[in-house]
């Protein structure tokens, strides 16, 4: 059946027409096969636990038949007053941009009648209040954001909420949103639609599972990408120089055509790795967890725009802080971390956003490789790796590299993910390193060049520059300009809604009877003709019903 709609297309699904012109306006031209198969099922009012690996359209799987449910039920009683029919969850502000934006471009034939909102950490909650005031018809959101809306009265979800969506569900418990998640369960109405959508299952999902699904129905499971789609290789390095080495060597000879994306294990290698590659004059663009989520999405968009054709980024199980570490939790107990916790290369004094997550879920375009600097700690962590290519039909190379005490994490790997005929699906790499001997002495250069010290400059320069140029950030030094002065010496900052011409006072604005003694603009002010060096003033001057005419003509009038 799924295979009979995916060659048929979604004409023949019963969606509504206007979603249907922003379907071929997108330019899809057949449902994939996760879109086969759930839109007919979420069609008919049934609950969902799906899984979609990274790049199978999942957001038209259940976008499309949530916009059409809203619209259908807005057509059916229009003196149903408006209110929000429906919740995307999300665990990242990244993906909630992207998940609002497609759902925008899926409703864009009947954006009148359909509103779609976006509620991340990437906006003050009183910025978005106005937002919400209006009504819109699905709200996009983290599920700390949302519950904080619902808190505090700006946000309403019962009765009117129609359909629940999880999307990277497996991903918001591993960020700890799962206490937020149930205790919004506690503000919806008793009966909804819930589509739960993960790209993988475990058990851990279970619980959430029997909370927020009635009687789900699963459809069946998709494939991983074919060998000939996604090749997978792996390379064993003996020592960490030669992981250095091997890398500098496949993109400054570009052996890797394409772009890509370089994963590593935490934050401060990230920036090790960045500063390596600049001395060998490749750029390089390193993801940063710590930056503000504005920026991040800016990066995001300029490598999907090809400004640059590498990114350097790490994983939210490598680097990302517990979330709501040291904060109040349920039963009035605070969550302290425990000796031995703090992972390696992390910065206490530098928290983390809980919201931050690149290897899941973030729309990465054209990514011809995935290369693992450092092999991932788990299976998951892996597939959603790999994922950010051979996005649909596209192909795509993944390449990761061992040490000697990372072959156990990458035998697990092999053994949860066997290929055809009892082979592994992570090929080895071929690849002599006798070949690239020359370029080992240099190799050795940079390395020692990118000290400690350095990296711990990088990141503080970075997180300077990204600060200073935050919008929200501006506008706060504006209203606390001793602020600024405390944090720059060399020059003010300049917001761009200050207006200069409101400075200088024309002459024609002062009243008449302060003409002469006012001075509104003393840096542009001339003295009387006259007047010596020394400034003395001549005699009478300070009348202001004396005219400067009548002191230079000194006649009689």
């Amino acid at each position: 059946m799924a295979a009979a709609m995916e060659a048929k297309g979604f004409e023949h699904m019963g969606l509504d027409g206007r979603l249907l012109r922003a379907v071929a306006e997108l330019g899809w031209a057949v449902p994939t096969a996760i879109q086969a198969q759930a839109i007919p099922l979420a069609l008919e009012g049934r609950d969902l636990l799906a899984r979609a690996r990274t790049g199978s359209g999942k957001t038209g799987a259940y976008g499309l038949p949530l916009l059409h449910k809203l619209l259908g039920v807005k057509e059916a009683s229009p003196a149903v007053p408006q209110a929000v029919r429906a919740l995307v969850l999300v665990p990242s502000a990244e993906l909630a941009r992207q998940v609002c934006h497609t759902l925008r471009r899926l409703a864009a034939f009947c954006s009148r009648q359909l509103r779609v909102a976006e509620l991340c950490g990437h906006s003050d909650i009183a910025d978005q209040r106005p937002v919400l005031m209006e009504q819109p018809d699905v709200v996009v959101g983290t599920p700390g954001r949302v519950l904080a809306h619902v808190a505090g009265h700006s946000l309403t979800l019962r009765p009117w909420l129609e359909v629940l969506v999880l999307d990277e569900a497996d991903l918001l418990l591993s960020f700890g949103c799962g206490d937020d998640i149930r205790a919004l369960l506690c503000h919806l109405p008793k009966i909804y639609q819930a589509m739960l959508v993960s790209a993988t299952l475990n058990p851990e999902l279970e619980a959430l599972q029997e909370l927020v699904l009635h009687n789900p129905v699963l459809p069946p499971e998709p494939r991983l990408p074919g060998v000939s789609q996604l090749q997978q290789l792996q390379v064993r390095c003996g020592t960490e120089e030669d992981k250095f080495l091997l890398l500098a060597a496949l993109l400054k000879l570009r052996l890797l055509r394409g772009r890509a994306l370089l994963f590593v294990g935490s934050l401060p290698r990230a920036f090790r790795l960045k500063l390596f590659l600049e001395q060998f004059g490749i750029p390089a663009c390193t993801l940063n967890p710590q930056l503000p989520a504005r920026s991040r999405c800016h990066v995001i968009a300029q490598f999907n725009r090809g400004l640059y054709d590498y990114i350097v980024a790490t994983d939210e199980e490598g680097t990302a802080e517990t979330p709501r570490q040291g904060t109040a939790r349920k039963g009035g107990k605070k969550s302290v971390p425990r000796k031995g916790d703090k992972r390696k290369g992390q910065s206490p004094r530098c928290p983390q956003d809980p919201e931050f997550g690149v290897s899941r879920g973030i729309d990465f375009q054209n990514v011809a490789a995935v290369i693992n600097f450092d092999v991932p700690n788990s299976v998951e962590t892996y597939i959603h790796r790999v994922g950010r290519t051979a996005r649909g039909d596209n192909p795509g190379t993944a390449l990761t590299l061992a040490l000697p005490q990372e072959m156990e994490a990458l035998r697990h790997i092999e053994d949860a993910l066997p290929g055809e005929n009892g082979q592994s699906l992570l090929q080895p790499y071929e690849f002599k390193m006798e070949e690239i001997e020359t370029l080992r002495y240099r190799c050795r250069d940079a390395m020692r060049s990118v000290t400690k010290q350095a990296v711990r400059e990088a990141r503080l320069r970075e997180l300077r520059q990204e600060l200073l140029n935050c919008e929200k950030l501006k506008v706060y030094f504006e209203d606390n300009p001793r602020d600024l002065q405390a944090l720059r010496h060399d020059r003010p900052l300049h917001p761009a809604n200050v207006q200069p011409h409101l400075g200088h006072v024309p002459e024609y604005l002062v009243p008449p009877s302060l003409r002469g003694i006012a001075n509104p603009n003393p840096k542009k002010r001339k003295g009387p003709r006259g007047a010596g060096r020394g400034g003395k003033k001549p005699r009478g001057s300070g009348n202001p019903l004396q005219s400067f005419r009548f002191t230079r003509c000194g006649n009689k009038a």
